[in-house]
């Protein structure tokens, strides 16, 4: 345990990371290239609305054991909230018709196949199609294997599909579906609860890691930018940042929890994927608080998951590379109409409202592109990934964020034995 892990990025996968080996008696320096940690996962004041703000919308399952352990870890376990019962609320802004699919305890197709669970117009072989995810190839998109020819993939498998993949049903990977299901619908209600943020996402995940890693002796260094590795003799031996270069003992190691198009910068020759794909957030301020709503799936429109904090509502566009190419002021009059309907706001004008575009929110996750995946361990003996985008075994999402970060952290303390 003499060495020192030196973690590239502040994100939520280096501050895993990071987490996890101070827990261990591991000493720790962590280096961010902006002047805060979190990466996506952080929240700000937003001058336009007088609020903080998410920088994205997440939800967070009952069932992701890794999140829910983090929090624990870093001391915020009621950092999330969610529904007294396993319940998702859903509007068809078409037919402006509402439901409510409660899942009752137990496994999937009891759950889901119970009337008073049934999503409207769907039929009990349509929920049978999900076994079809047991037997889904490499090669098979959502879409394949799920539907599209059936009401209960409209109304329910696409657009919860299309929020944990990012990417377009018809060219999603059914393979990476399938652990999420596995462990959380899978398992029933008490592992697919939904749950967000009680404040906001720096307040739950990033500003207690912080805290705690500070606590325990961990060295944090922000606005410190790493522009090169040395390498000698198959080993990392010198970091070079913008503040100067620091040169590693035989002990040490790194690792680099960074987008993957800048590690493969910095380690040229290193496949990464290399397509991503968008995701659009828009807030809105409300007059008033909205009533007892937090979180609402629409179909049909633009929006597919509706978000209520406050006095301010959310709405978040998945696989939105079109999207996020129009005007910010277009795609505000386009979300805006569709939450006014949401929330029965009739005519109610567009309101103060903040557009965010994340043109590269996560790596494509089509077939093509999980077998661009990299592995946590690289051709160096002391040099480590982490990230969304490395090859967990999970989608891009803060379970599979935080999970990389716990595969990182296992992986350097086997190999400084």
């Amino acid at each position: 345990m003499a060495g020192r892990t030196h973690i590239i990025g502040g994100g939520l996968a280096g501050l895993s990371t990071a987490v996890n080996l101070i827990r261990v008696g591991r000493k720790v320096s962590l280096y961010e290239g902006a002047g805060h940690c979190g990466g996506r996962c952080r929240s700000y004041f937003e001058p336009a609305l007088d609020r903080r703000i998410d920088n994205g919308n997440h939800l967070v399952l009952s069932g992701n054991r890794a999140a829910l352990d983090y929090l624990d870890h870093i001391g915020a376990p009621e950092g999330l909230r969610g529904p007294e019962h396993t319940a998702y609320s859903f509007l068809d802004l078409d037919t402006a018709e509402r439901w409510t699919v409660t899942l009752d305890a137990g496994f999937l197709p009891r759950a889901m196949l119970s009337k008073g669970g049934r999503v409207p117009g769907s039929s009990r072989g349509d929920y049978l199609k999900a076994f079809r995810l047991v037997w889904a190839g490499e090669e098979t998109t959502v879409a394949q294997c799920l539907g599209p020819e059936n009401v209960l993939f409209r109304r329910f498998w696409e657009p919860l599909a299309v929020a944990i993949l990012n990417t377009d049903a018809h060219e999603a990977a059914a393979s990476l579906l399938k652990p999420v299901i596995r462990e959380t619908f899978g398992r029933g209600a008490v592992a697919c609860r939904p749950l967000i943020a009680r404040e906001g996402l720096s307040e739950t995940f990033i500003d207690p890691a912080v805290v705690f890693l500070a606590a325990n002796g961990a060295a944090i260094s922000l606005n410190t930018r790493l522009h090169a590795l040395t390498m000698e003799t198959g080993r990392v031996t010198e970091l070079e940042f913008n503040s100067g270069t620091i040169t590693l003992s035989e002990d040490d190691s790194v690792v680099l929890a960074v987008p993957p198009l800048t590690t493969a910068a910095l380690l040229p020759g290193l496949e990464v994927p290399s397509e991503s794909r968008a995701i659009v957030n828009g807030h809105f301020k409300l007059e008033r608080e909205a009533d007892d709503l937090s979180f609402l799936g629409l179909i049909g429109g633009t929006a597919q998951w509706l978000f209520v904090r406050g006095d301010i509502v959310s709405v978040t566009v998945s696989a939105a590379d079109t999207l996020a190419e129009q005007p910010a002021e277009d795609i505000a009059r386009t979300l805006w109409s569709e939450v006014a309907s949401a929330l029965d706001l009739a005519d109610a004008p567009l309101p103060a409202h903040r557009i965010v575009k994340e043109k590269r929110a996560t790596f494509a996750q089509t077939p093509e592109q999980i077998r661009r995946r990299a592995a946590v361990r690289t051709e160096w003996a002391n040099l480590f990934l982490a990230g969304d985008w490395t090859d967990t075994g999970l989608p891009a999402t803060i379970e599979g964020t935080i999970r990389s970060g716990r595969m990182a952290s296992e992986t350097v303390l086997i190999s400084s034995r």
